[in-house]
């Protein structure tokens, strides 16, 4: 069970995020999760645009709030009404989101100072990615390092 003190600043990140939005209609956050791999990668820095609910559509990848704590995931559907997102690799899909609980669109990913546009789809070799994520946390750590290897290989001096 988290502490006090952790929901609190759980809930204070919640609510700048969403009056930054409100104010200035955009939000950079860096990332440090593993549910969205392979498409957002721990590290990655998003840049986000203010959206409501009604504006996104499946594919779309969403910043939104629920119990205290922010949440970037890609729709997946709308069921009644109803707003449903799941991480790219992640088994099942997340709770309905709240009314109200969209604060924004993913417009950018920002990796090692390039801006990429996300995919609505994912690729094969990305399915394969989260599928093997999806396995646990032993999956997601392996991908996690054969990253950081694929890139620390790239930017050794030959």
């Amino acid at each position: 069970m988290a502490s006090t003190d952790a929901i609190e600043a759980h809930r204070l990140k919640c609510e700048m995020a969403g009056d930054v939005l409100r104010s200035t209609g955009a939000f950079r956050l860096k990332v440090n999760g593993w549910s969205m791999l392979p498409t957002i990668w721990p590290g990655d820095i998003l840049e986000i645009g203010a959206s409501a609910t009604g504006e996104a559509a499946p594919g779309d990848i969403v910043l939104y709030g629920r119990d205290e704590r922010l949440f970037v995931h890609r729709v997946v559907a709308f069921r009644g009404g109803q707003l449903i997102t799941r991480g790219d690799a992640m088994p099942e899909a997340d709770p309905p989101v709240p009314d109200g609980g969209v604060m924004g669109r993913v417009q950018f990913i920002v990796r090692r100072g390039r801006k990429i546009a996300p995919s609505r789809r994912l690729t094969i070799g990305q399915r394969a990615i989260a599928r093997l994520v999806r396995s646990g946390s032993l999956g997601a750590r392996t991908v996690v390092r054969l990253e950081n290897l694929r890139q620390n290989l790239g930017t050794m001096p030959s």
